[in-house]
This record gives structure tokens, sequence and C-alpha cells, in this order.
């Protein structure tokens, strides 16, 4: 937006007549200075369509509230991952190994905690953009979507392991299989977005730019969401169809089921919104460009896409037992450290009773 105050030649001459006739015809010449210029205001977004001021200013006020509200969640989830990290520490201490199933979440819950961190962008620079270069706006583009494929790879191999329970020397067990099984299948479709994004050719670092195209986000749409989304259904959809052949439980039995699918289904509709929004917003500029409020609106949706990283992390922590209980235990001694400040605790010997029931040589003969 850009204004100007340009003083018209008539007035301009008439103020310098009444500065050399004297204080009096100064302080006259004072109340007209308003009337001496003339105003001229352009606005325009990056496209170049021109926009009312008001418009600028209601869209940069709901892109703020949003990165207000977004920078509130994502801390609450950044917390809730480093007690996450705290619990796994203590866990491998305790028993020096790690479930397979409870390794794989954790590794979701680091891809998470790193899709907070990439977000930082948005809560600094929101309603401005990050200035970077071309290639630098890039990689971190390909960083995001790399991190977010991996987690949501990682949420498949999740959904395999609790569906069909597979026995250790199985070939998805392996984690240097997984690894490699992960990484490339996640490089091999960030480079394909990539080539479609291409390189930005503004200093404005925008994750996924407009002049992508339309193509850009229904690729995002299938690879990113549909892909990994269409292998976890199957998944499931094969297990319900074994066991109720086996007459076996839904997801083995396990108590994490009901945690995968809940955490499953918000980083679902997370994307979901991001990507439609991405798709809708892609072809009304192809069509003739973007308002600011519809700007403000695909701001509102890539918030929307990191508060599902926010929102899985808390969902972790509350539903998986483990992590709950470790939680309730930090609780009570806080709890107990503020009833009782300055006081040493005393030392308790308890004895734990120990009942070991064994069978008579009556009962083993008959």
């Amino acid at each position: 937006m850009y204004i100007f105050a340009r003083e018209s030649r008539s007035h301009a001459r008439e103020s310098r007549s009444h500065a050399r006739c004297g204080p009096n015809a100064r302080a006259r010449s004072n109340t007209t200075d308003l009337h001496n210029y003339t105003f001229v205001v352009f606005t325009s977004t990056p496209e170049g369509s021109p926009s009312s001021i008001l418009d600028i200013i209601t869209a940069n006020d709901i892109t703020s509230r949003a990165n207000y509200v977004y920078s509130f969640f994502a801390a609450v989830g950044f917390l809730a991952g480093c007690f996450l990290l705290f619990s796994f520490i203590q866990t491998y201490r305790a028993h020096r190994r790690v479930a397979w199933l409870d390794s794989l979440l954790w590794v979701f819950c680091g891809f998470q905690m790193l899709l907070l961190l990439l977000s930082l962008h948005i809560v600094v620079y929101r309603p401005d953009f990050m200035k970077s270069t071309a290639l630098g706006c890039a990689a971190l583009s390909f960083t995001i979507n790399s991190t977010s494929l991996c987690s949501l790879l990682v949420l498949a191999l999740l959904a395999y392991v609790l569906t069909f329970d597979p026995p250790s020397h199985a070939l998805l067990r392996n984690p240097k299989v997984c690894t490699a099984l992960v990484f490339l299948t996640s490089t091999l479709i960030c480079l394909l977005l990539a080539a479609l994004r291409g390189l930005q050719e503004v200093n404005d670092c925008v994750m996924d730019p407009a002049h992508a195209g339309v193509s850009y986000a229904v690729a995002k749409l299938c690879l990113a969401l549909l892909l990994p989304y269409s292998l976890q259904l199957g998944l499931l959809i094969s297990s319900c169809v074994l066991k109720r052949k086996s007459r076996g439980r839904f997801l083995s039995g396990s108590e994490e089921g009901p945690m995968f699918l809940t955490v499953s289904m918000v980083t679902f509709l997370c994307l979901l919104f991001y990507t439609t929004a991405l798709v809708r917003g892609f072809q009304l500029i192809s069509s003739g460009g973007l308002s600011p409020k519809e700007r403000a609106f695909l701001s509102v949706a890539e918030c929307v896409l990191f508060l599902g990283s926010s929102v899985s992390l808390v969902l972790v922590l509350f539903m998986h037992r483990p992590c709950r209980e470790s939680l309730y235990g930090v609780m009570r001694q806080l709890r107990d450290l503020c009833r009782n400040p300055g006081r040493a605790q005393p030392n308790r010997n308890i004895i734990t009773p120990h009942i070991e029931i064994t069978d008579s040589l009556q009962d083993i003969e008959s």
C-alpha cells in the first residue's frame, strides 16, 4: 500500500505569497494547509488487483488473531512433546529396551515436534511473510512436506502392527527396513512436489506459493494425503475382515487402538482442510485473483495444518497409558511438594506383600 501527499501548484504559489505578508497572513494560511494537499492512495495485492484499505486491515486482523490462537496451542503441544520425550527416556532407562509399537509411537511424536519447530516462521512473521531466497524457501517447503509425509507413513506402520500383530522376525519389524522405506518413499514424493512447485520469484517465503498452480495443489492432495490414508484404510478394512473370520478382537485387542484412531482422524481432518483450501485458493488465483480476506483464509488454513501436530501430541500424552501415568505421578509429586514446602519427606519403609499360590501335592496327584 502506497500513500502520497502531493501539493497542488496553485496552492503552493498562494502559500508562498501568504508567507511574505507577515504573521497574520501566515496564521490564515495554516488553517488551509489541509486543503493544500491532495492525498492519493494506491493499494494493490501481489497480483496487482486493487483492494480497499479496510479489506486489508480486516484480513491482517484475522491473520493476527489466528496466529495468536495457534501460538498458544503450539506452546501447549510443544510442552506435551517435551514431556513425552522425558517419559520415553525414563521408560528406556528402566527397561533398557522399548517395544516396537512404542518405538513407532515415539518416532511419530518426534516428527510432530519437528513440524511445530518448522512452523515458527508463521508465529514470528505473520501477518507478514518471512523474507528468504528462492532456494531457501523451496528447502523449507521440502522439509515440511517430507516431515509431514514421514509422520503419516509411520502412522501407516502403526496401523500394520496394530491390525496384524506381526512376529518379531517379520520384515516390517526390522528398524532398518522401516527407516529406509519411510524416508525413501517420502523423499520421492516430495521431490515430485518440489518439481511441480518450482522456485519462488518474490522474496516473501510461502510454503505453497500461488504460482505453483492447481496441478501442484491436486498432486499434494493425492500424494501427501490420500495415498497414506488410503493405505491405513486398507489395513483397517482387511483387519476387520480377518478378525471377523477368526472371531478375534479389532486392532488385536490393544489399548493403543483408540489412541491411534483418534490421532489419525485429527491429522486427517487438519490436512484435508488445508489441502482443500489450497486447491480452492489456486483455482481462484487462476481464474482472476484472490481478495485479502481469501488470502487471510489461506493463512488460517496453514495454521490449522500445524495445529494438528499440537493436538496429536496432547492426545498421545493423555491417551497413552504409560505417559498418562507418568504425568499423574509428576503431578502428585508437585502437589505434595506444594502442600509441604521446605519439609523433607520422611523415609518410609513400606513392605510390599508378595503372595504366591502353589499347588499342593494332593492337587497335583488328583
